[in-house]
């Protein structure tokens, strides 16, 4: 079996350091982002390896209690030891996540304080202005399954939209990302616009892109990013139950060329 080596992890996160502490040498924001990214992947690539190997010592188990297999206790150990190996991974990447320099663009603080007063005008939406980043619920935005923006939403991205027109805004970008939790899709008729939480993650960030831009956001400005149930922001339940708070569109107004 093969295992995640937790030093190595580690020793990642000191590389990540380097990277986030030498801010004054590295101007170029998007080469920050990359070489961040380029880590996170790699834990998630290892985490999904591990997630493997537990639910196959899962199976295992279950096969060796029905049979009263001695294994039963050594497969229980090692389970134990997968599964905190898997928390203390997923810690880190959300660490990590946080990190990543999107939003590290200063904003002008009447803009700041434009989007301050938006989220506080709208329960569907809050915003971080430390890091820059306005997040919608998309149980609020959405309904479930689908990618088309509620009648009930529509007029707060409009609002938003206004507000990345204004001249203090119109010199930065917006990059929109969208994000699931891990509750699978089942039913057929979504399923078919939607075959992953992938599809449906970027499918609502792009209909959010699309509302912007109707209402005059300048595409040159905007991107669009799905990391569907990749990147949450809390745990989700056990056996696929998923979170509310991991459903969501993020709007990050970044440094142009980001």
């Amino acid at each position: 079996m093969r295992t995640v080596r937790l030093p190595a992890i580690f020793a990642l996160c000191a590389c990540l350091s380097l990277v986030t502490g030498c801010g004054s040498e590295l101007q170029d924001l998007r080469i920050q982002n990359q070489t961040q990214q380029k880590l996170i992947d790699q834990l998630q690539a290892d985490l999904g390896t591990i997630t493997l190997e537990r639910d196959k010592l899962r199976n295992q188990l279950a096969a060796a209690m029905k049979t009263g297999d001695i294994d039963v206790q050594s497969l229980q150990e090692q389970i134990a030891a997968l599964e905190e190996n898997k928390k203390q991974m997923e810690e880190m990447i959300a660490s990590m996540q946080k990190q990543l320099l999107y939003g590290s663009a200063v904003l002008p603080p009447e803009l700041s304080t434009m989007l301050e007063d938006f989220a506080n005008q709208h329960d569907m939406v809050t915003f971080d202005s430390s890091r820059g980043i306005v997040k919608f619920r998309s149980d609020l935005t959405f309904d479930r399954g689908s990618d088309i923006v509620a009648a009930s939403a529509v007029a707060a991205v409009k609002s938003l939209a206004g507000i990345l027109n204004s001249e203090d805004a119109k010199k930065f970008d917006v990059v929109i990302a969208g994000h699931t939790d891990d509750i699978r899709i089942a039913r057929a008729e979504t399923k078919a616009k939607h075959p992953t939480n992938w599809h449906l993650s970027v499918h609502r960030a792009i209909s959010v892109k699309d509302v912007m831009e109707s209402t005059g956001v300048e595409p040159k400005r905007m991107s669009v990013r799905g990391f569907g149930e990749y990147r949450p922001v809390e745990a989700n339940l056990p056996n696929k139950k998923g979170n509310p708070k991991n459903r969501r569109v993020e709007i990050y107004v970044v440094a142009q060329g980001t």
